[in-house]
């Protein structure tokens, strides 16, 4: 079965071209000319793939990025012709998976999306690694959070926090050692654009009632404990 991608942008030429290079690279393509009507497709029948121009009218695409974040573990792509680092780190942060700057090859377009189901492919295919602290557990070849046996949803860079942080567990991790090998970011960023998303992964570990806890380690990084529960006397 082919993997369905949706697609917004306003220029028509782009999403012409973007919809070519991905329709013969083997994937089944929707084209929207704004995200609101992506949206309202997507949460009728969500797709494996949405790639989302920053720049539209209505509503923008980061602004649509944290949208579905809200609900769906699907794969983003960012396109932007903005091409500073602190909006490359917004689009990563908000919960896209990849950030292409305009003008780009849509040869590179595939390229990246192919890369992303290749490297969930491998991590579920190549790890059968079981990683638990508390009763928090994850299914490496699933890539299944779990608290107490129940499954707790957990975005792609959510999910790969998690991992590293288990991998790490009682280490005081940078802000920097987390954006280079969980973001990837091979140049100098801005470390707050950790904080974010760590704010939202500790509601969602809270709400699950996850004895776990990510404690923040001041002007350096983060580190997780179990927590210990302590019962009334």
């Amino acid at each position: 079965m082919k993997r369905t991608v949706y697609l917004a942008d306003d220029e028509e030429n782009i999403r012409n071209i973007m919809q070519l290079f991905l329709t013969n690279g083997g994937y089944e393509v929707s084209v929207f000319s704004t995200g609101d009507d992506l949206l309202r497709t997507f949460l009728e029948k969500p797709c494996d793939l949405v790639i989302l121009d920053v720049m539209m009218p209505g509503t923008d695409g980061l602004s649509l990025c944290t949208r579905i974040r809200q609900s769906s573990n699907a794969f983003i792509i960012i396109v932007s012709a903005r091409d500073s680092e602190l909006d490359r780190i917004a689009g990563i942060t908000l919960g896209s998976d990849d950030y292409l700057t305009k003008p780009f090859s849509p040869m590179e377009l595939v390229a990246r999306a192919n890369a992303l189901f290749r490297r969930a492919e491998l991590l579920r295919s190549g790890n059968s690694e079981q990683l638990s602290l508390g009763n928090f557990q994850l299914d490496c070849s699933n890539r299944v959070a779990k608290v107490d046996g129940r499954v707790l949803e957990l975005t792609p860079t959510e999910y790969e926090l998690m991992v590293y942080f288990l991998k790490n567990s009682g280490r005081a991790v940078s802000r920097e050692e987390l954006l280079k090998n969980v973001w990837k970011f091979d140049f100098e960023a801005d470390t707050r654009a950790t904080d974010d998303v760590m704010k939202r992964l500790r509601r969602k570990l809270e709400a699950s009632g996850a004895n776990l806890k990510i404690e923040s380690v001041w002007g350096f990084g983060f580190r997780l404990t179990e927590e210990e529960k302590h019962e009334n006397s």
